[in-house]
C-alpha cells in the first residue's frame, strides 16, 4: 500500500474524532430530568400551605441562548393520588391543555463566560405558556457552572402565578367545591431548580 493512503487511514479515524467533537461542542444543553425539580405552593384555609412538584421536565437551552422547558401537566404531583387527578381534571383540563411552556432568550454571553465554579444573579424576561393563555414574566436567576458541560440554574425569587391570569378560576373554586374547603389561594408562588447538560 503506497505511503500516501497508508497516511490518510491513519488519519481518518482522527478526523471523525474531531468532527465529532465539534458536533458534540455545538449541541444544545439539555435538561437533566432526575437532577432538576419544578415545585409550587398551594395555600388553602387561608395559613395551610403545601408543596407539591411535577415529576416530568423536558428543556432545551441552545447555544444562540433560546431556551424552552416543557412541563407535562399530567405529571403534577400532591402526594395524594385523587387530588392529582383532580386537578389535572377539574384546574389544569390536561385532555385539552396538556403542557405548560417557557420559552425565554438567554444571552449568549452569559454562559460563555461562567467558569466552572463560578455563579452569577443575572434576570431574563420569559413567556409563560398555560391553559390556552400566555403571560411575560421576569425571572430572577442564580446560574452555576458546575462543570465545562453542566449548569445549574435556580430561582432566586419565586414567581407568583396567579389563577386569573391563565384561566383558571373556575377549576380552583371547583377544587375547593369538592374539597370543602372555605378557601384556596388564587395566587401560587413557584421555584425551580435546573439542572442542564451538554
Amino acid at each position: 500500500m503506497p505511503y500516501k493512503e497508508k497516511n490518510m487511514q491513519k488519519w481518518i479515524p482522527l478526523l471523525a474524532l474531531g468532527a465529532f467533537s465539534n458536533l458534540a461542542l455545538a449541541a444544545d444543553w439539555q435538561l437533566d430530568n432526575a437532577d432538576s425539580k419544578v415545585s409550587f405552593i398551594s395555600v388553602k384555609k387561608g395559613d395551610i400551605a403545601e408543596v407539591h412538584e411535577f415529576n416530568q421536565l423536558s428543556g432545551t437551552l441552545a447555544d444562540n441562548g433560546e431556551f424552552k422547558l416543557e412541563i407535562p401537566l399530567s405529571g403534577v404531583n400532591t402526594g395524594i393520588e385523587i387530588r392529582d387527578k383532580r386537578m389535572q381534571t377539574m384546574l389544569f383540563e390536561v385532555a385539552n391543555f396538556p403542557t405548560l411552556t417557557l420559552t425565554a432568550q438567554v444571552p449568549a454571553e452569559l454562559v460563555e463566560k461562567l467558569k466552572p465554579g463560578e455563579l452569577l444573579s443575572t434576570e431574563i424576561d420569559g413567556v409563560l405558556s398555560l391553559h390556552g393563555k400566555t403571560q411575560n414574566k421576569r425571572f430572577e436567576l442564580v446560574v452555576a457552572r458546575l462543570g465545562p458541560s453542566s449548569l445549574l440554574v435556580t430561582s432566586q425569587k419565586a414567581v407568583i402565578v396567579n389563577a386569573e391570569e391563565f384561566g383558571l378560576t373556575d377549576g380552583v373554586e371547583k377544587l375547593r367545591e369538592i374539597a370543602g374547603l372555605s378557601s384556596i389561594s388564587k395566587a401560587v408562588p413557584v421555584s425551580f431548580v435546573l439542572r442542564l447538560n451538554k
